[in-house]
């Protein structure tokens, strides 16, 4: 009985050499995949970054297109318009 444990069996070696090397391309492509997906994150941190400061920039245009300054001088200089006396306001009551 002792003499059977004792001899090599062939399969049961080609076995594990076939799990070890599947073992070792599964830990291989593991490792390509974690790699691949840190580098996206990566590129989706900068993109991330690059647009909330284009985003803070548009936020500064839009307060500043928007002034209220700006609307009456250009309603001044390009409309012609004007504040209205008190004998031209009309108030309406309903």
């Amino acid at each position: 009985m002792a003499a059977l444990a004792a001899t090599p069996r062939p399969m049961i070696w080609l076995l594990l050499a076939a799990a070890v090397v599947i073992s070792a391309l599964a830990v291989s492509y593991s490792v390509h995949q974690a790699r691949k997906l840190t580098a996206q994150s990566q590129q989706m941190q900068r993109e991330q970054y690059r647009l909330h400061t284009e985003w803070g920039q548009l936020l500064l245009e839009e307060s500043t297109w928007g002034s209220y300054a700006r609307v009456e001088r250009l309603a001044r200089e390009q409309l012609n318009m004007k504040q209205p006396s008190n004998n031209e306001r009309v108030v309406v009551r309903p």
